[in-house]
């Protein structure tokens, strides 16, 4: 398989394995309380930290991802600030990334900023996950041979071109752009993944029949209606057709059996919509409407881009409300002003949701932006034909400048403040019973900051870690034990240990002791143990099953 290089691939391409865990701390008061609050997350701060801290609970629980990431123009003024161990990554921090020319290293920084990124978002997907991204044509072609190799090219579904704005952007060169792109990619493409088709007006569908040409229903009365349609304003419209036996339409009379027609509406002498000459160069695109009194000539209506009949999602995303300027009115309609310059659509995301979600998914954005995901994840919640229990998590990194300003503008000082707000204001128009918890990113678990007593986490957030790096899996709670051995779960054979305190001066006299072993000696099953210190022997360990994880120097080795 070809692969994609680019400065700075090297320090990067496992950079996500040394980003440190974060604990999540809840703001209370930037909460909502209400049904699922514990389950709808937003997060406030970098998105690769925040990613990192979801491991431990939503490791393989993402059914469904949506991901605007920046699209690298030039104009967008963000900055590079990944903490990567690189002399020549450490050169960009903190520099605003510019136009092609001013910065001769514009797609190698956007890169090196998508790769762990996309890394972890793969790390946090079901097997049977699908993750969306928006994009346009300065980094399409980049992002898809990243993720081809970060995904594997096997399990690439489509890169559909979405169309934003039919008048077009004018500033293109030579073409009026219509159109971003969306790449779709599963995590395994296999008999287990399910793409849900569209669930179309029923009436509407069955409307829809098929010639040796395609797809057709009935579309308007030959007869033309109007001030230009009587006969008399276009005398050469007026004319009869012959009806066979077999619907044929005819401009001569062949068999006594023909039925002779003309265009006449209440007794008046009309027009045809056809002349002549069309009637006969497309006999395909008539139908012939027999009642019992009367014989009507219709003509056959082809799809355009966005109506063919199939339920199967097109490989060309279109519909008029995914229009940009839709976007900025929708979020226009909730705050009674102008907040952003064209955010996505509802409707775009909620068509997304509904192919790569079901009714219980937990979605995922991390460049939740203004917030659009939860707004489409609350609504399709309550559409009567997609009724469920979807849950949110979006994550609203630092904002680029031109973000900045746009919220400035708006009357807010940081975009994540409109995220929280257009959720709340959703859940009021609504008349909603959910609720949102907001975190913080807290301080990082960091082996040399435990070692220097700083930062030091809280007994449950760093129990929920080490089980995770113990099991490989996700615990959704975990409460501090009363017995003295602190167990913090038991699955399999295996309980996990945690012999910590969040305090320097206690966590120095703490190890696995003689005392400690008594108490868990008659404890069937392997035992994962996270302790400053171990008192004893490895013969002893051996002869209880035990496996001594050292705090913090083992911490970071996965079982």
């Amino acid at each position: 398989m070809a692969s994609l290089n680019f400065k700075g691939k090297s320090a990067v391409w496992n950079h996500h394995l040394s980003v440190p865990y974060h604990t999540l701390d809840k703001d209370k008061k930037s909460s909502l309380s209400g049904k699922d609050e514990n389950e709808n997350l937003l997060i406030e701060g970098d998105n690769l930290l925040a990613l990192k801290a979801l491991l431990p609970k939503y490791q393989g629980k993402i059914k469904c991802i949506y991901i605007d990431p920046p699209y690298n123009t030039g104009n967008e003024g963000w900055a590079y600030n990944d903490n990567v161990n690189s002399s020549i990554i450490n050169d960009w921090i903190g520099k605003t990334v510019g136009k092609e020319g001013e910065d001769l290293t514009r797609h190698d920084k956007w890169l090196c900023m998508m790769t762990p990124r996309i890394k972890l978002l793969r790390e946090l997907m079901t097997d049977d996950g699908v993750i969306f991204i928006s994009i346009d044509e300065n980094e399409v072609h980049h992002l898809k041979c990243l993720m081809n190799e970060i995904f594997g090219p096997e399990n690439f579904l489509s890169e559909l071109p979405t169309i934003m704005n039919l008048k077009g952007n004018q500033d293109e060169f030579g073409f009026a752009g219509t159109h971003e792109y969306t790449l779709v990619y599963a995590k395994y493409k296999n008999d287990k993944l399910v793409l849900n088709e569209f669930i179309l007006n029923e009436e509407e569908s069955d409307d829809w029949q098929e010639d040796e040409r395609g797809f057709y229903k009935k579309g308007a009365n030959l007869k033309s209606t109007g001030t230009n349609a009587p006969r008399e304003k276009r005398p050469n419209l007026y004319f009869p057709i012959y009806i066979t036996s077999k619907n044929e339409v005819l401009l001569e009379r062949k068999n006594k059996t023909d039925v002779e027609i003309y265009p006449v509406t209440d007794g008046k002498d009309m027009s045809w919509r056809w002349g002549k000459e069309k009637m006969l160069r497309e006999p395909f695109n008539l139908i012939v409407s027999k009642d019992v009194d009367s014989v009507s000539l219709y003509k056959k209506q082809r799809p355009n881009l966005g109506e063919l009949p199939s339920k199967k999602p097109k490989s060309i995303f279109y519909k008029p409300e995914y229009s940009s300027g839709n976007g900025t009115a929708q979020l226009k309609a909730l705050f009674g002003k102008k907040i952003f310059d064209n955010p996505k659509p509802v409707d775009l995301i909620k068509d997304f949701l509904t192919i790569g979600g079901n009714e219980n998914a937990i979605i995922l954005d991390s460049f939740a932006g203004s917030g659009t995901t939860a707004q489409a994840v609350m609504e399709l919640n309550q559409q009567e034909n997609t009724k469920g229990n979807r849950k949110f998590i979006l994550i609203q990194l630092p904002e680029t400048l031109n973000e900045k300003a746009q919220a400035k503008e708006a009357g807010y000082d940081y975009v994540h403040e409109i995220t929280q707000a257009r959720v709340k204001k959703v859940i009021e128009r609504d008349n909603l019973d959910i609720g949102f918890t907001y975190y913080k990113l807290g301080p990082s678990i960091d082996g040399k900051d435990i070692l220097e007593g700083k930062n030091l986490p809280t007994w449950d957030n760093f129990a929920k870690y080490v089980h995770y790096l113990a099991t490989g899996k996700p615990i959704d709670e975990v409460k501090k034990p009363s017995n003295s051995w602190e167990i913090i779960s038991k699955a399999k054979g295996t309980g996990v240990y945690l012999i910590y305190k969040d305090s320097i001066d206690e966590l120095k006299n703490l190890a696995i002791t003689r005392d400690w072993l008594e108490i868990i000696k008659n404890k069937e099953g392997k035992k994962i143990v996270y302790a400053p210190a171990c008192f004893l022997d490895k013969e002893v360990l051996d002869e209880y099953n035990i496996s001594f994880v050292q705090i913090p120097f083992n911490l970071f080795i996965r079982n």
